[in-house]
């Protein structure tokens, strides 16, 4: 069956376009209006047609409008608008593209097709004037949306494979055992990723999803069909058949995975609150993925059990299952003597990890947001280099201009309510330049550019947008004329706002449901109120930590950022919705093997033991895995990859080791038998889900069905 599905869904990813180059949209911000109603107001201006920058550097000491240089120059001009898919070049002489100094100038390339549609051809063509006019002895770099060589995949997820292989070779001591989590867990991102693919163009879909979708679809993958084969093995040791073994496994890590993969789903698809298309499409796709991993690992998993039995156990479990004897793994392990000493001191380990998790969170209170863009890039690449040599050559303003769209609709001297607002525009402190104005067709609608004299990430120039925005009102009265201001810092402006707006509702919708769910699964007040401030203090020192690299520079050097500066905009909200589902994932794993243990009769410290005998190693395993998978990622180009990789795995590094294995046993230590109380009427209220798979150790008075044939009692036709 999953081939078939496999095999469909290739079939409709061939017959599609994949991708889209949906340009970023945020509805309802001021930036975001004023570029809807610049399309508006000139058809065809706005287009979405491709565009890349030429700049040119003169020599040492000379002028680009040396008559030599110059001849250089137009013969590079000429060559690009030859080249296929151009629409137009903007010869620098004649838009006035040359810097005060002449030391700089630089040409612009429009084409007639869509970022994802620019051929190597049309590259190639660019690259070939590039190093002619390098072999005349000009520095000249080549920057824009359509030059960005926007790396695939397939390092990230080889490099996550190898080490996630490595760990399950170590846990299991089976190369079937250790491969089998990986052949599921590839097969349902491939599942997955044909999918997006075959569906990309219709809903709009970019490469940041698809890369998001395998990032989250290969790390719980792995670990959910994990934590079914580890239960398997158990099972089988105690002396089950292997049919009964594989019904108990996906009985009790099965409805483990269930309830793990729906706040994973409930946390991703939350991410639809905060009103941003591009999230919420990403967010949709991600959580598809885990669908598909979830689905697998119940499925696909017991049927590969099902055709190789033995084949997954340890070489200790296959003998013994030949000669009939019983094999009990993991009697007292690593997990059994840490528990062991968390218990003997809850409260020093409780106040140590909060503390150093609150130390690592410090650097928050100092982030500033913002969207990256060539400055990020490291500078090995001809974008970067493009971008540094118009900031020398024009001022670090030039790459981040304010665009001024003033509505002068119904004014009866549009031309004068223009000139007006540039005035007065180009009088506020902190503006080097403004462009003439270009009015539309009806000459109702003007387009201006306002060069601040800091780059676009400068806090100055946020400050100057503020300015410009708040001194509106005195300016349109004057006028007669409204305008909005759009613009880089204009737009990250806008969305560290919206984000910031929307974050508080987005955690009270998915805090709120997964509280829902957690009270269902553990029957208990204080584990999920536990797990949900755990989880705060995972995310906020995991944020602390993206700060700390990636806007402080602390190691950045380590981690191939050439850069430093603002932390994407959409990284709080965005780790907050994916750790968040991870999180609960090893609380999920972790706790409900506690709760199996007290439910059958443990008392609340040996529960907790109990709970890391057979739980820690795998814990432990599946977040070396996740962490290798999202750690992988750092390796990509694209900035805004790299940061959410070494976001998410010192997230799970943080949770797993810290919160998860560190604080929840102090806690649960130092509350005991209150951990799991319910109040009376709400535990007539709740439904009851038995994922601790109590009603599957019952058995019948005769004794029938203890000899693996499951299916011939009630437990069975349970099972």
């Amino acid at each position: 069956m999953w081939l078939a599905v496999l095999a469909t869904a290739a079939l409709a990813a061939s017959q599609t376009p994949g991708a889209s180059d949906e340009r970023f949209s945020m509805p309802g911000i001021e930036a975001q209006k004023a570029y809807d109603l610049a399309q508006e107001r000139f058809p065809g201006a706005t287009a979405d047609g491709a565009t890349a920058q030429v700049v040119f550097v003169a020599p040492d000491g000379q002028k680009v409008t040396a008559s030599d240089t110059r001849a250089v120059i137009e013969r590079a001009v000429t060559e690009l608008a030859d080249g296929p898919q151009v629409d137009s070049v903007d010869d620098p002489f004649q838009t006035d593209a040359v810097s005060k100094n002449g030391s700089t100038a630089y040409a612009t390339v429009t084409y007639k097709v869509k970022v994802a549609d620019v051929t190597d051809a049309s590259k190639a063509t660019v690259r070939k004037a590039v190093d002619r006019a390098r072999d005349a002895g000009l520095t000249v770099e080549a920057g824009g949306e359509a030059l960005d060589s926007g790396e695939a995949g397939g390092l990230a997820e080889g490099i996550g494979v190898l080490v996630a292989a490595l760990v399950l070779l170590i846990t299991f001591g089976s190369l079937v055992a250790a491969g089998l989590p990986l052949l599921t867990a590839l097969l349902g991102v491939a599942v997955s990723l044909f999918t997006i693919t075959a569906v990309a163009d219709l809903f709009a879909l970019s490469d940041t999803a698809s890369t998001l979708a395998t990032m989250l679809g290969l790390a719980v993958g792995i670990d959910y069909a994990l934590f079914v084969v580890s239960r398997y093995r158990e099972e089988r040791a105690k002396g089950h058949a292997p049919q009964e073994a594989s019904g108990l496994a996906v009985g009790t890590a099965g409805s483990a995975v269930v309830f793990a993969g729906l706040t994973v789903v409930i946390a991703l698809a939350g991410l639809s609150v905060v009103g941003i298309p591009m999230l919420t499409k990403m967010g949709l796709a991600a959580a598809g993925a885990v669908v598909v991993s979830v689905l697998v690992a119940l499925t696909l998993v017991p049927a590969l059990f099902g055709m190789w039995p033995n084949a997954a156990l340890s070489r200790a479990s296959r003998k013994a299952a030949r000669t009939g004897r019983l094999v009990e793994e993991g009697a007292r392990n690593g997990g059994t003597r840490w528990s062991g000493f968390v218990q003997r001191h809850p409260v020093p380990v409780l106040v140590l990890s909060v503390v150093g998790l609150g130390a690592i969170a410090l650097p928050v209170a100092n982030l500033q947001l913002g969207m990256p863009g060539d400055e990020a890039k490291p500078t090995s690449t001809s974008e970067r280099r493009a971008y540094d040599a118009l900031a020398e050559g024009f001022g670090p303003g030039f790459n981040g201009p304010l665009t001024i769209v003033v509505d002068a609709k119904g004014t009866a001297d549009p031309k004068g309510a223009v000139r007006k607002i540039s005035e007065n525009v180009a009088a506020t402190e902190g503006i080097v330049a403004v462009s003439p104005a270009r009015f539309n067709g009806t000459g109702d609608t003007a387009l201006f550019r306002a060069v601040p004299s800091t780059s676009p990430t400068d806090n100055k120039t946020k400050d100057l947008v503020k300015t410009v925005r708040a001194e509106r009102p005195g300016t349109e009265s004057t006028a007669g004329a409204t305008f909005l201001v759009t613009g880089t810092t204009a737009v990250n402006i806008d969305i560290a706002d919206k984000v910031q707006a929307a974050l508080f509702p987005y955690l009270a919708v998915v805090i709120g449901l997964a509280f829902v769910l957690l009270l269902v699964i553990f029957r208990s007040v204080l584990v999920p109120v536990k797990a949900a401030l755990g989880f705060l203090l995972s995310v906020l020192a995991a944020l602390g930590s993206v700060v700390l690299v990636f806007q402080e520079g602390y190691g950045a050097g380590l981690l191939g950022v050439d850069q430093t500066g603002p932390i994407m905009s959409l990284m709080p909200i965005f780790l907050v919705g994916i750790v968040f589902g991870l999180a609960m994932d090893y609380e999920v794993f972790l706790v409900s093997r506690m709760r199996e243990a007290y439910v059958h009769g443990d008392r609340p410290a040996q529960a907790i033991t109990t709970g890391f005998r057979h739980s820690a190693r795998v814990v432990v395993a599946a977040a070396l895995i996740m962490i290798a998978v999202f750690s992988s990622f750092i390796t990509e180009a694209d900035s805004m990859i790299k940061m959410i990789g070494f976001g998410l795995a010192s997230a799970v590094l943080l949770d797993a080791f810290v919160v998860r294995m560190a604080i929840v046993p102090a806690v649960l230590a130092l509350v005991g038998d209150k951990a799991w109380w319910l109040p009376g009427r709400l535990d007539r209220l709740l439904p009851r889900v038995d994922i601790e798979g109590e009603s599957l150790t019952r058995r019948p008075a005769d004794g029938s069905g203890t000899d693996g044939h499951a299916a011939d009692s009630p437990a069975g036709v349970h099972v």
